[in-house]
This record gives structure tokens, sequence and C-alpha cells, in this order.
């Protein structure tokens, strides 16, 4: 019996992306990268260059430019993102009748307002999952290029406060930032194949370990523990690397006594037996967020429809400080309605990923990241417990993530099957790689 290998189909030829596409994806890319690498904070010289602003602009520009050219069209787009726009739509009403400040409220508005534009321009022209990847990978490998900035400018600075302005300039969003990447970083480090990414990522998920634990964040290390706990169920138990159980356990451990003490003595700060400086301000901090919350409260009653506007619930508190919970921010800040809409956009993330988790024919890298992308939702919704995030787009760039992951898979359980009937002999399909692609070779055998 004589066994050869021909290629019987071609293989299938991808429809090349129009010029615009390529484009709206560049500008995509410019503007994920400028908001979770910040540039202009470390960058001499790029302070005076509006990035952000550019960015913003041609990647709308990239979005009314791709509006018909690309295979998914705005009728396609998912119920989430109709829940993000109301959400706009509501937190501009509140700003234009604010009781304390109709044009701070309105600016902060605007400046919100842009998620919505990256969130469909994702969801778009996202359409496979090598730029999925891409995208993920830009925030991931910019949030540890801040850490490494953070600590080699910041290591003298208490808690780095300061050291990254933006959604990085206080240490508990940036510890924030960090718990709802990690999960990203992990899937990178296991499906990479080369030992000098594997150490790459090895490496930058440790500088963004011992950044979060150099913060000193309460919140971020309790939601570290939340999402690390999802991530393990999904890379150690299910995906049967039990060995990330113990080095995540050694890891933890080893920084606890390398960075843990200024953490360690917040924590028991709560119970008020602070004894040092620092202990007694991490008690005061412990009251004043109470006292914060009392007044958020305080505030829903006085104005449950549209709120004070984004951002003023500062000045409304007297103290000039945010509430420390992204639920009451919201409903504070937008109105019991906008509150609702936050709520049942961030469960249609989660829907999403049931749809995903449900599939049992997904390859290795998809299901990795569906379980990256779970643990990152899970570590927000918890950690917005304790931290004002209402506003912080990393969240919202993830149930984007969702959306566009199961349209991909989708997408492609739709792809005709190549026929294997007729002739002499028998057909087998040859292995699908990790990357989920089905390879057009056959192997015929006589």
């Amino acid at each position: 019996m004589i066994e050869t290998d021909q290629q019987i189909a071609a293989p299938e030829a991808k429809p090349r992306k129009p010029a615009s596409l390529n484009g709206a994806f560049f500008w995509l890319s410019a503007f994920y990268f400028v908001y979770c690498a910040r540039p202009e904070d470390w960058i001499p010289g790029l302070k005076y260059v509006p990035l952000a602003k550019i960015s913003g602009v041609l990647a709308l520009a990239g979005l009314i430019n791709s509006l018909g050219r690309t295979q998914r069209k705005f009728r396609d787009i998912p119920r989430e993102s109709w829940y993000l726009l109301a959400i706009i739509v509501l937190l501009f009403a509140s700003a234009l009748l604010s009781p304390i400040w109709k044009g701070g409220a309105l600016n902060h508005t605007l400046d919100f307002a842009k998620v919505y534009i990256v969130w469909v321009l994702t969801f778009l022209v996202v359409t496979d999952f090598k730029r999925l990847r891409r995208i993920i990978y830009i925030q991931s490998v910019s949030v540890a290029l801040i850490c490494t900035v953070s600590i080699i400018i910041g290591h003298s600075k208490p808690r780095l406060e300061g050291v990254i302005g933006g959604i990085y300039s206080n240490p508990n969003d940036l510890a924030f930032s960090v718990v709802l990447t990690l999960p990203f970083c992990l899937a990178f480090l296991l499906t990479a194949k080369s030992a000098v990414v594997k150490l790459s990522w090895t490496v930058g998920i440790l500088i963004m370990a011992v950044a979060l634990f150099m913060t000193a964040s309460r919140a971020g290390f309790i939601t570290l523990i939340v999402a690390g706990t999802v991530c393990l169920w999904h890379f150690g138990v299910r995906g049967r690397r039990f060995y990330l159980i113990a080095v995540s356990g050694l890891v933890v451990a080893l920084l606890f006594a390398v960075a843990g003490g200024p953490l360690m003595r917040r924590m028991e700060a709560i119970a008020g037996e602070g004894s040092t400086q620092q202990e007694e301000k991490a008690y005061e901090s412990y009251e004043q967020r109470k006292y914060l919350m009392q007044k958020a409260i305080e505030g829903i009653e006085h104005y449950p429809i549209l709120g004070l506007g984004v951002r003023n619930f500062q000045e409304y508190s007297g103290v000039w400080r945010d509430v420390h919970m992204a639920y009451l921010q919201m409903a504070v800040e937008g109105g019991i309605p906008a509150l609702i809409l936050y709520l049942l956009f961030f469960s249609r993330g989660f829907g999403n990923l049931r749809k995903l988790l449900r599939k049992r024919d997904l390859d290795v890298q998809t299901t990795l990241f569906v379980g990256a992308l779970h643990s990152s939702l899970v570590g927000f919704v918890f950690g917005a417990l304790f931290a004002p995030e209402a506003y912080q787009l990393f969240p919202y760039f993830t149930v984007a993530y969702t959306a566009v992951l199961l349209v991909i898979v989708s997408e492609r359980e739709r792809e005709p099957k190549p026929s294997l009937g007729g002739g002499e002999g028998s057909w087998r399909r040859r292995g699908i790689p990790a990357n989920g692609r089905k390879s057009d070779a056959l192997t015929f055998t006589r």
C-alpha cells in the first residue's frame, strides 16, 4: 500500500481587506496604545502633543470610513453596545441638568464618550482572532511597561502615587489596571512557543505583581485574590496545569516577604490599631470611605433620576473625593437608570462568556483567552465594590473582547466544511493546529 500526500484543494483564499479597514485597525491600535501606555507621561517632549485627542479623532475617522466596508454591519452590533450608548446619553442629560457644575460634567462626559467609538470600531474592525490577540497584546504590554516605568521612576515614592498620570495616577487605579490585565499576560505566556517569549512574559508578570504590591492597595489585593482564583480554575484545574497553583502560591508568598510590608500594615490598620503615621493614614482612609458611601446614598436619594453629573460627586462630598464603589459612583453621578444600564451592560459580557464556555470544540488558544476574559471580568465586578472605576475603560474593553470573540467563533462555525465524499479510497483529516484554523491539506490513502 502506497501512501502519498496530495493537496486536493487549494488553500482558502482570504478576501483582501480594503485599505480603509486596515487604516481603521491601525488607528484603533494607536488609540489602545495611547490610552493604555500613556507615552506622553514618561517620554520627554510628548506631553506637549495631544496624543489621546489625535488618536481618538483618527479612530472616529476610521470608524466613519469603515462603515459599509466591513463584513460586519451596524445591524450586527450586539445589545450591550446600545446599553453603553444609552448610558452615555443619560450622562449627557445629567451634565446638562447638573445641580453642581454643568460645564465640568459635560467635559468629563465628552471624554468618557470616546469609549463608544472605540467599542463599536473594535467590534466592526477586529474580524479575526489574530487581530483580537493583537489588541489584547497592546493592552497587556502597555500595562507591563507602565509598571516597569513606575517602579524605576517612583520606587522611592510611597505607594507609587502620582508617578504616571491619567488612569494610573492613583495607586488604587494602577493596582486595578494590573489585576484586570494579568490574566491576559498569563494566557500569552501559556500560548508562547519560544523560550525567549515565555521568559519575557514571565518577567512582565513578575514586574506587574511587584508593582501591585508596591501600591499597597487593599482593594487591588482583594481583587487579585478573586481574579486569580478564577484564573487558576480555568488555567490550572480545567486546563490540567496544576503546577500553576503551586507556582502562584510561591510567588505570592515571596512578594509578601519582599514587598508586602506596606500592604500588610494597611490591612491591619482597618482594625484601628495603627501605631505608625502610615497605619494611621490607612485607618483614616478606611473611615473616609465609609463617610463617602453614606454621602453617595444621600445624593442618590436627592437626585435619583439623573444624578449629579460625571465627577461632580467630589464637590458634593465636601472632601473632594470619589466614592470608592463604582456602582454607587454611577448611581450618584448618572442616576439610578444609568446604574441599571451599567449592570445590564456587564451582564451581557458574562452572557457572551457563558455561550463560549458551553462550546466543547474550541481550540487551545481560544479556550485560554475565554478563561482570561472571564477572570478579568469577574475581577472587575468584584473589585468595583471597592474602587471608583465607573469610567475606567479597561472593563468596557473587556466586554468588547467577549462580544468580538463570540462572533469570531460563530463565524468560524459557519464556515463551509470541505467535501470528503466521492472517489476511491479513504480520506482522513490532518490535525487542527492550536490556532483553530483548519488545514486544507488532506491525506489520501490508496
